[in-house]
């Protein structure tokens, strides 16, 4: 693969603009930008994730996915290239199927938090939220291959998911949304 980042200071960013993957430049304000920098923070966050202890099956797809959402940016940065599979989409929804048979049915919302490892995770569903909103924003403008929402869609679920389990995990009670009504 070469030495491709053993220049990390160009200083060619510093009028705004920025080098896509396939050698064009951009604004550092376009749409695909911000969308590969929202990808770009999914995949710190889902790292401060892996910095918790966890249950030991989260720690596989957790990295697993942090490897395709490089494949993500990378294909945001580099228009007209595939690189993310789509069996990664399945893949999501094997382990949300999976890791969501373990845990009670829901009735209510869940108040993001409880332990610093699902506060985290929820904070990645967040992000991971935001990302696909700009990619939608994006796809509206620009082409975006469909897998690459339909991953973004079924990881901010699957990353839920882990958060609940690692309440479970944690043997903790997760807090459940109260109408502030109940408070009067």
């Amino acid at each position: 693969m070469g030495n491709r980042l053993s220049k990390i200071v160009t200083r060619t960013g510093d009028d705004g603009s920025t080098g896509l993957g396939d050698g064009t430049r951009t604004s550092k304000d376009s749409l695909r930008i911000q969308a590969i920098g929202d990808i770009d923070e999914l995949n710190c966050v889902i790292g401060l994730v892996l910095t918790h202890e966890l249950p030991s099956e989260l720690v596989g797809p957790l990295q697993q996915i942090q490897q395709e959402l490089f494949e993500v940016g990378g294909e945001l940065s580099m228009p007209g290239y595939d690189l993310l599979k789509p069996e990664r989409v399945a893949q999501l929804d094997e382990w949300a199927e999976q890791f969501n048979s373990r845990l009670p049915p829901l009735k209510d919302f869940v108040m993001p938090g409880g332990t610093p490892a699902s506060a985290h995770c929820h904070l990645a569903r967040a992000v991971c939220r935001r990302a696909e909103r700009q990619l939608v924003t994006l796809s509206a403008r620009e082409t975006v291959r469909e897998e690459l929402r339909q991953y973004i869609n079924r990881l901010s679920d699957l990353l839920f998911i882990m958060a609940r389990l690692m309440m479970q995990h944690a043997e903790k009670n997760e807090k459940i949304w109260d109408s502030l009504d109940t408070f009067d």
